[in-house]
């Protein structure tokens, strides 16, 4: 490998990681804007605004579901395709970048089939009413034509950034989210389509950004090419390219599960103005996700690499950099959460009374947000090291085995103000899940570690 290709190994990890994670949080901010914008526009047109938005946040299973999958075969191959790089080894890498193409294509068409056949189904199980059932089908029907675009542009741009293309990664998404923000008021409000514009306006915007991928993959620029000869799937190349994505999946597959779980009793206590609440939550719990997901992609390459490189050295002082960074924006953002939630909720809605109901629920629901930090930062970096086992271990934990139950368990401690309680399930549960994943870490760091020393230069 040449020394172009040799700088996650030489470059000081300070510099590096801001060069590689500031593209990648741009990247995943400016992700967040296909899905926000559309909320801020719907959740202002005019007489329907509130219910509109209801219904469209009612859709986020089925979008949470479509990226979920990308996320498997994406964020599962792209660590292993670094480790074989750090590993001197590209010939491999190629090969998980190619088998793991031809499978989202296939998972992307079956997606597709399945939106179309029982989406209608899906959305009154997840929480719809018979006032914004007929909302959120428009938005479907139309968001599951461009379901291999997200599929592709979403999975094969994590092998963008795997490579240390992070700028080139923030680019991919940076063309989507421009396109979304003008198509939208224009499919919206001037041909008048609703939700359905929306949709529209989405789906041509991921496509742009899927050319976008695939021209830098199939292109002279990349390290790592998509070739034919790599296309046919094979078990050992594949299966623990999924093994890793598993933990990723689970993270975003679950939060469509939560999704349903959240809707459904919030509908029972607090009715459609407390779903319509919720759609506002998880969009500015977005707002603290995504960029922790995003400094974690930024140090993915420099670890990965690094751990099949076996420099110990570089992997441990690029956690602990990712871990205070990381801290630093989750405490940033809760403090404003905390002191200004009616200006988070006046973003997606013009509705007093929703304005107003979303602000008490915020501060509940991200109430102890500023412990993120930790939680995303041991958990990305277990997915660097290739530690299948212990990534998933800590999504189901926080996912399955705390909060689903405690959706159901605190409305039941709590009677005085049930859909309350329902919000506070989210804060319960994480403040566990840190500490459950912190010292789970903090044994399994320290053996990742001692293993590639043993067998160091």
């Amino acid at each position: 490998m040449n020394k172009e290709k040799d700088f996650l190994e030489k470059e000081p990890v300070g510099k590096l990681l801001f060069k590689l994670a500031f593209p990648t949080v741009a990247a995943q901010l400016i992700n967040m804007l296909y899905n926000i914008v559309d909320r801020i526009y719907i959740g202002h047109i005019p007489d329907i605004g509130a219910m509109a938005l209801t219904g469209v946040g009612v859709c986020m299973p089925l979008i949470m579901i479509v990226a979920a999958f990308a996320a498997l075969v994406g964020y599962g191959g792209s660590p292993r395709a670094s480790i074989f790089m750090g590993k001197k080894k590209p010939e491999e890498a190629e090969r998980i970048l190619g088998n793991c193409f031809s499978l989202q294509v296939m998972i992307s068409i079956l997606l597709t089939v399945i939106l179309f056949l029982w989406n209608r189904e899906f959305l009154l199980a997840f929480g719809a009413s018979e006032n914004t059932i007929e909302y959120a089908v428009s938005y479907m029907n139309i968001y599951a034509l461009g379901t291999i675009f997200v599929q592709l542009t979403l999975g094969m741009n994590a092998f963008i950034t795997a490579q240390g293309f992070a700028k080139t990664g923030m680019l991919s998404v940076l063309i989507g989210a421009v396109a979304n923000i003008i198509l939208d008021p224009v499919f919206i409000f001037v041909f008048n389509m609703g939700v359905r514009g929306a949709a529209l306006a989405t789906i041509l915007s991921q496509a742009l950004s899927c050319i976008w991928v695939l021209h830098f993959l199939f292109g002279e620029k990349t390290f790592l090419k998509i070739k034919k000869e790599n296309l046919r799937l094979k078990s050992k190349v594949i299966l623990p390219c999924l093994a890793l994505g598993i933990s990723t999946f689970i993270m975003q597959a679950s939060e469509s599960v939560i999704s349903v779980c959240f809707n459904s009793s919030l509908l029972k206590y607090g009715g459609d103005i407390a779903v319509g609440a919720m759609t506002i939550l998880t969009s500015v719990m977005q707002f603290a996700m995504l960029p922790l997901q995003g400094l974690g992609q930024g140090a993915q390459p420099i670890i990965s690499y690094n751990y099949g490189a076996r420099n110990t050295g570089r992997v441990k002082a690029a956690f602990w950099l990712l871990l205070k960074v990381s801290l630093c924006y989750a405490g940033i953002l809760w403090l404003c959460v905390m002191l200004f939630p009616q200006g988070f909720a006046a973003m997606f809605t013009s509705d007093a009374e929703l304005m107003e109901y979303t602000k008490t629920a915020l501060r509940i629901y991200m109430a102890v947000m500023f412990m993120f930090g930790i939680q995303m930062a041991c958990q990305m970096t277990f997915n660097s090291l290739g530690k299948a086992k212990e990534s998933i271990l800590v999504a189901v934990m926080r996912k399955f085995v705390l909060l689903i139950p405690l959706i159901y368990i605190m409305p039941a401690l709590w009677r005085s103000n049930q859909t309350f309680a329902v919000y506070m399930a989210e804060p319960v549960a994480d403040a566990i899940a840190v500490t459950f994943t912190a010292i789970l870490f903090t044994v399994q760091f320290k053996k990742a570690l001692a293993a590639i020393s043993e067998n160091g230069k």
